[in-house]
């Protein structure tokens, strides 16, 4: 699908693109999602613009990623997709400024692209460039990463109170370890996933303001940038901190496991030795040898029984005087 966005006053007007129909010549930003190879076809013949493959988008090397071509400036970074989903991931969108343009590939729906394109059919500024509009999704991007970040932190949160709040007989685990365990898996994936997108976002920023530096941007987009730079990497601190913060509420949560299938088994252990005395009684009066002086005794049945109960009670005893139990 071909969209090209038009300014119409203070707004920015978006546009449908056939294969056969004409780019306009003040279209400030040109937007491919998932192109057909008639749409890449006319975006060349309208701007002289190699648009780049998805196999060439995916390739990770930085100089595939981030280059000139034809005077046209080529930078691909990986963007967060579906974070709120049960399935988040990845994919790259290629930005290239060329002519005062910007020309955007993509194969998938990041929310900063309808972030921006809603904002600017509201209120769009009086000469309004391709560099502006770059700057304009690269803060949206970065927002909206922010936004991921700040959900992770407050779901890793909840999941760290459900493992070291005390339970008592009034409360109930909301969810069982296995659907904890399930729930720091998927914050342990959106966070890599988070911090691989905005390490690409990191790299696209330093080159683009070394090329704002050889293009004489105005100050402000320079200083803009810089203050993006900023953002950036303390997001990725954040991003780094909440991941050790997962890596430590695993290893938590695996001890609290451990913990209780060793208590477990502690009452199994205890249940064992506490009625082998027991059994040992009973096995030896129920042997059928013919000469047993006890069982001419008279009192010899209540006798067993009270040894029975005396050796069950005496080792449990025990075990509650060294606070074993």
């Amino acid at each position: 699908m071909l969209s090209a966005y038009v300014p119409r006053g203070t707004t920015l007007e978006r546009l449908q693109i056939g294969a056969s129909d004409d780019i306009p010549e003040d279209a400030v930003w040109i937007d491919l999602e998932s192109p057909a190879p008639a749409e890449d076809k006319l975006i060349e013949r309208a701007t002289g613009v190699a648009v780049p493959t998805r196999e060439e988008m995916q390739e990770i090397e930085p100089t595939s990623r981030l280059y000139v071509e034809n005077g046209a400036l080529f930078m691909t970074a990986t963007l967060m997709c579906q974070s709120e989903s049960e399935t988040p991931r990845t994919t790259a969108v290629t930005f290239v400024l060329t002519g005062h343009r910007l020309i955007t590939v993509r194969y998938d729906e990041p929310r900063p692209f309808t972030i921006v394109s809603s904002k600017l059919a509201r209120a769009c500024p009086a000469g309004v460039t391709g560099e502006m509009l770059m700057l304009e999704m690269l803060d949206a991007i970065i927002d909206r990463a922010a936004d991921i970040l700040e959900k992770i932190s407050a779901d890793v949160e909840q999941v760290s109170r459900e493992i070291f709040e005390p339970a008592d007989s009034n409360t109930v685990r909301s969810r069982s370890y296995h659907d904890i365990l399930r729930a720091i898996g998927r914050k342990g994936d959106l966070t890599s996933k988070a911090r691989e997108s905005l390490a690409s976002i990191n790299r696209m920023l330093l080159y683009l303001a070394n090329e704002a530096d050889n293009m004489k941007w105005a100050k402000d987009q320079r200083v803009l940038l810089k203050g993006m730079q900023r953002d950036v990497t303390s997001l990725s601190d954040y991003a780094t901190y909440l991941t050790n913060k997962i890596t430590f509420l695993l290893d938590a949560l695996l001890g609290v496991v451990s913990l209780d299938q060793n208590n477990i088994i502690k009452i199994f252990s205890v249940a064992a030795v506490v009625f082998m005395p027991p059994t040992l009684v009973a096995s030896i009066y129920g042997m059928n040898f013919k000469h047993m002086p006890e069982l001419d005794f008279p009192y010899g049945y209540p006798l067993a029984i009270v040894m029975m109960i005396a050796a069950a009670v005496l080792p449990y005893l025990l075990f509650k005087w060294k606070k074993w139990l």
